[in-house]
């Protein structure tokens, strides 16, 4: 059911961003969820967000698997071309709302642009998947540093995995009832200085592990050979690629305040600044001082022989920055589903605080929030899913996706460099998108013995 919204309300340039469009009827998930008040500084914050989180904190294990020529070319490009392709898909969401018709959700551009079974049945399914796989890897991450914590108190500890798990369960039960995007661009401030935080603190971490009596020998030779060493490589690229998805730029881009010109371009400024600070410090710091040793998240190498090489303050210090920055960036990817479940079940004629609105939300957020804690629980490999989850669904979303609707929107000239260049990111995302598919399934299947629900 959809409401017209009244033109006094901000919400109303929606549909009429030049002046000439009538009002756009609103679902009660962009009405409530996207309400779009937001400027391009809180853009910035949720796009710092939903990009550098502490998955960041596997970019030395990628280099590991490259070397360090290889490691540091592919977190380059990564981050030109997907700098590059956040902002082609900004221009087709500002040149649709020009023409008022401002798309809100990812499954609204491919609706338009490509045609409405690319939104529901392809875009539309991929983008809920993705971002749900995120809410679950958030609880994973979080219950993971709650327990790093506790047994840096209590070394002996017993209490398993899913306990901590459910705690952080529990917490973002909370989190989760914030009504709309734009209420979180508080919380992402806090994030954006929390992201500064633990990467400063795990790149001083690693300096001083680096140069301390107890640092590792370094050998940055690659470990692996042969076929190893070929899907090593692709699954180093597949990670560097998942950690700049974001796979919700239109829903970001849908909390600014109209008009929408030029806002979304200053939020990346904003977002690639950190990214700049943060992935590269973490990176090169934690490859020089761990070399192919590197694991697949540094703070793994703060623990030598069960034992840590750095002050248990510091560690508590860091671990606690994590903490907190994981919780805002799973209460971001919620966001997307909130939508969706804000569309089904509630009712835009009514207030969105009414009691008729505010219980369907308090139940169907809960519910999201329980299912996630419990598959966290249950799978704690889960890792190895989210890397078919990232060859599936974030390197279409963000390396594919932004180069063809932008190549149908604008149709640029056959001859020209943009046309043959989005053509050949687009191309060439595709086969990595395939053979990191493939090296993510193969995974899988090799530690698929390993596998144990509730493991610790």
């Amino acid at each position: 059911m959809a409401a017209v919204v009244p033109d006094s309300s901000p919400d109303s340039i929606f549909g009429k961003e030049n002046g000439i469009h009538p009002p756009k009827q609103l679902d009660a998930g962009a009405l409530f969820v996207l309400k779009s008040k937001g400027s391009w500084l809180h853009c910035g914050y949720h796009l710092t967000t939903s990009i550098v989180a502490p998955v960041l904190l596997s970019l030395p294990f990628a280099l590991s698997l490259l070397g360090w020529v290889g490691g540091v070319v592919c977190l380059i490009l990564a981050g030109l071309v997907t700098f590059y392709s956040y902002n082609l898909l900004s221009a087709v969401l500002e040149h649709h709302a020009q023409l008022g018709q401002r798309q809100l959700r990812y499954r609204d551009v491919a609706s338009d642009v490509l045609g409405p079974r690319w939104g529901k049945y392809v875009v539309g399914p991929l983008q809920f998947g993705i971002c749900y796989g995120a809410v679950v890897a958030g609880s994973l991450l979080g219950g993971q540093s709650l327990k790093f914590i506790y047994l840096l108190h209590n070394p002996n500890g017993t209490m398993k995995l899913y306990q901590f798990i459910s705690m952080f369960g529990v917490f973002m039960l909370f989190l989760a009832q914030i009504p709309s995007f734009h209420s979180l661009r508080h919380i992402n401030l806090v994030s954006l200085a929390l992201c500064l935080a633990f990467s400063a603190c795990v790149t001083a971490g690693t300096i001083h592990v680096g140069y301390s009596k107890n640092a590792p020998t370094r050998d940055y030779s690659l470990n692996s050979s042969g076929v190893n060493r070929v899907f090593g490589g692709v699954n180093a690229v597949s990670i560097i690629a998942t950690t700049y998805a974001c796979g919700i730029i239109p829903e970001i881009q849908a909390t600014i305040a109209p008009p929408v010109k030029g806002k979304m371009l200053k939020g990346l400024c904003v977002c690639y600044s950190v990214i700049l600070v943060t992935y590269f410090s973490v990176a090169i710091s934690g490859y020089w001082a761990f070399g192919n040793q590197a694991m697949g998240t540094v703070l793994s190498n703060f623990m030598g022989n069960g034992q840590p090489l750095l002050p248990t303050w510091f560690l508590l210090m860091t671990n606690i920055f994590i903490l907190l920055q994981i919780s805002a960036v799973t209460v971001v990817y919620l966001q997307p589903t909130n939508e969706v479940f804000e569309k089904w079940f509630a009712d835009p004629k009514m207030d969105q605080f009414s009691y008729r609105n505010v219980v369907p939300r308090l139940i169907s957020r809960s519910i999201s929030v329980i299912i996630g804690s419990l598959i966290a629980a249950m799978l704690p490999f889960f890792g190895d899913i989210m890397a078919v989850f990232g060859a599936f669904g974030c390197i279409p979303l963000d390396f594919i996706f932004p180069m063809v609707v932008y190549n149908v929107t604008f149709k640029p000239s056959k001859r020209g460099l943009v046309f043959w260049g989005n053509t050949f990111i687009a191309v060439a995302s595709t086969a990595l998108s395939i053979v990191g598919a493939i090296a993510s399934v193969r995974q899988i299947v090799i530690d698929a013995k390993t596998y144990r629900l509730f493991a610790n």
